[in-house]
This record gives C-alpha cells, sequence and structure tokens, in this order.
C-alpha cells in the first residue's frame, strides 16, 4: 500500500515541540525530558503499547530521565500521517506524565 508523505517542515509546523530530525531522511524528532528514570520509563510504556496497536514504531533511546525519539514511516521513504498520529499521541503523553 502506498502511504502519502508530508514534508517534515509541514509536519513540524502542526506539532509544537517537534523539529526535522536533521540528516539525509524526511522524518521529525522530540526530545523529552521527565523527572527521573521511572516516569520516562513509564512514558515510554504507553508510547510502545499505541506504537504497537499502530504497527507503527518509533526510534528512540532513553538515558535516565531523557527520551529521543524520530519517527518516520520506513516503506513510504517519510513522513505520513502514521507519523502525525503517534506524534499527537507521544505529546499527550508526555504531558499527562509532566514530560518536557
Amino acid at each position: 500500500m502506498t502511504r502519502p508523505t508530508v514534508s517534515p517542515t509541514d509536519a513540524v509546523a502542526a506539532l509544537p515541540g517537534w523539529t526535522v530530525a536533521p540528516g539525509d531522511r524526511p522524518a521529525i524528532a522530540r526530545a523529552l525530558k521527565f523527572a527521573d528514570f521511572n516516569t520516562a520509563f513509564a512514558f515510554m510504556t504507553r508510547a510502545a503499547l499505541k506504537a504497537e496497536t499502530m504497527d507503527h514504531h518509533p526510534e528512540w533511546s532513553n538515558v535516565y530521565n531523557r527520551v529521543d525519539i524520530l519517527l518516520t514511516t520506513h516503506d513510504a521513504g517519510g513522513v505520513t500521517e502514521l507519523d502525525l498520529t503517534l506524534a499527537r499521541f507521544i505529546d499527550d503523553a508526555a504531558t499527562s506524565l509532566g514530560g518536557e
């Protein structure tokens, strides 16, 4: 199935806190900071459960209270509505856990 892509620049215009990911591939990125490791891990658990139901998984890393996230739709070669939907969920989950 072909998925229409959107420009990463257009995507971040609609997603406060997100940036165009550095590098050659079209992607969006967000860095989050939480109160501690347990809260960061709780956030990642929420996001992972949503990602699994969407069959759309982020690239991310975690160091103590920080979570760095990159979203792109690999089979479409860019940013799609899947990324925007997951980004909005991530924003809501982070806010509910005090992430910034």
